[in-house]
């Protein structure tokens, strides 16, 4: 039992993005997809998955042609996505979501609540999924939404799932959770596309791996016969430093000042405790810890996106901590928000529109009461080149991008002006190694250029890398402040789960 997809060919409007591609996955094995931001991956996937038509070329499933007018389709011929931004309704139960189309009724066409609990149970138990039925997906953390699309997909009996970006959102301890269930599947027959720009993720779950590069499949690589650099090379086109090139840091004056900071959430209940910490000048500071432990309530605090119950915030010694983002923004803080689509970007606007949504009332791209159109397309033009925003032009929705290429825009907006401080949480999120290396080492630039860093990541190996001073947190406080020199990412781990190192 096999998927194929031979000569498959993908034309848009200025853009070949799939370039006749031909791609086999069996029953029983996973397939890793690997290839940078724009590489055409899910373009690939959305062809399969009925999305999309293919311009030329055609998909097989068990030796037989298809012919995919939609995702009914293809589920209908046992293929099935769990996409990298979930396909899930927020105010829907977990039960709610998996049957949602195709529910089980009983007389008079009532919904059986019974038995899609039931099917939602069963599955659950079967590939240790372990999702609430009845729980509210907007009350989930994103690891357990993720399990909830996994149940859709095998609720509709798939035989080959195809996996876009899956461990994107995820932190470390749900990378694990979610390996051990892909295992899982593959073990029961499952035949498994598994799309990623991660090197060392990639090498670790797949059976065999395929590098797309500018729409064209440029090698096949058996994890055990290559290393990290060969792929990274292979995906780019050019040797790649995996490594972080940085001098020792030089620190010097406090750019910013945390003070006992306590913030509360929507409820009024405490999510950030008597808080306090310095970035100086010149230095990276990175904050670990696992999500939802209080970095995205500091973020927002800091950007002046929530508001301070008490404590104070100090930038270039002035109190912000009543001010407004944008009175943040100008006394020279670059923020780079962790949910790119519902914070940084907004979908429907284009490429230039995006890149002043923070600057657009200032000289020049400003007339007063209208825009100066030109100085703004020069801007953007010049940054969507110099960050490789893959792109057909700067006209088009930002939408239209992918994930990766939708990150670049933020970075490159808040990179591109003149900054102070920079506030970054998971500034790498869905970048290939190519991407990475760059933002990276523009980041240890704006440091060596004298402005305050601070990372929030999820991705420990970013902020060992990175950092000149690393801070964990743990629900809501800071419980350790270490050296990335005199630490180890087990030793971060248990700091990050309450724990000390013995």
């Amino acid at each position: 039992m096999e998927l194929e997809l031979r000569g498959i060919t993908k034309r848009f409007p200025g853009v070949l993005a799939n370039d006749s591609v031909d791609l086999t996955v069996r029953q029983g094995e996973i397939l890793g997809l690997l290839g940078e931001n724009g590489a055409g991956k899910t373009t690939l996937m959305n062809i399969l998955y009925g999305l999309y038509s293919a311009t030329e070329g055609e998909i097989l499933v068990d030796g037989q042609p298809q012919q995919f007018s939609g995702p009914g389709d293809a589920i209908a011929a046992g293929i099935g996505m769990v996409h990298q931004h979930f396909m899930l309704v927020p105010v829907f139960t977990v039960t709610e979501n998996v049957v949602l189309g195709v529910e089980p009724t009983l007389a008079g066409g009532v919904l059986d609540l019974k038995q899609a609990r039931g099917d939602v149970e069963r599955i659950s138990a079967q590939y240790g999924l372990e999702v609430p039925p009845d729980a509210y997906i907007e009350d989930l953390p994103v690891g357990t939404q993720q399990r909830v699309e996994i149940i859709k997909v095998l609720f509709r009996d798939a035989r080959f799932l195809i996996f876009d970006e899956p461990t994107a959102v995820l932190t470390p301890q749900e990378v694990e959770d979610f390996f051990g269930i892909v295992r899982k599947l593959k073990d029961d027959g499952k035949g498994i596309v598994f799309i990623t720009h991660k090197l060392g993720e990639v090498l670790g779950i797949a059976d065999r791996i395929n590098v797309l590069r500018r729409g064209k499949i440029v090698g096949e690589a058996i994890p055990g016969e290559v290393s990290e650099s060969q792929l990274a090379e292979m995906m780019v086109g050019r040797p790649v430093d995996l490594v972080v090139a940085k001098t020792a840091a030089q620190p010097k004056e406090p750019v910013l000042t945390v003070d006992d900071l306590v913030v509360a959430d929507d409820f009024g209940n405490p999510v950030i405790h008597d808080v306090s910490f310095e970035v100086r000048a010149g230095e990276i500071v990175g904050v670990a810890g696992v999500q939802g432990n209080g970095q995205s309530e500091l973020v927002e605090a800091l950007t002046g996106l929530s508001q301070v119950v008490s404590g104070h915030i100090t930038i270039l010694g002035q109190d912000v901590s009543k001010a407004t983002p944008r009175e943040i923004h100008d006394i020279g803080v670059a923020h780079v928000p962790e949910d790119r689509q519902r914070s940084g970007l907004v979908l429907p606007f284009t490429i230039t529109e995006n890149m002043v949504l923070d600057s657009y009332h200032e000289d020049p791209y400003s007339r007063g009461i209208a825009m100066d159109w030109d100085a703004t397309a020069k801007m953007a033009a010049t940054l969507v080149e110099q960050y490789d925003v893959r792109t057909p032009s700067i006209d088009v929705p930002v939408s239209n991008l992918s994930g990766g290429n939708q990150q670049k825009v933020i970075v490159a907006r808040e990179f591109g002006h003149d900054v102070k401080l920079v506030v970054a949480s998971q500034p790498t999120r869905g970048l290939d190694v190519g991407s990475i290396e760059y933002i990276h080492e523009r980041i240890v630039q704006e440091r060596d250029e004298g402005a305050a860093i601070l990372i929030v990541s999820t991705e420990l190996d970013e902020i060992l890398a990175l950092s000149d001073r690393i801070l964990v947190m743990y629900r809501g406080r800071i419980v350790a402040e270490v050296k990335p020199e005199e630490t180890t990412p087990t030793d971060l781990g248990l700091y990050m789960a309450g724990g000390t190192p013995s």
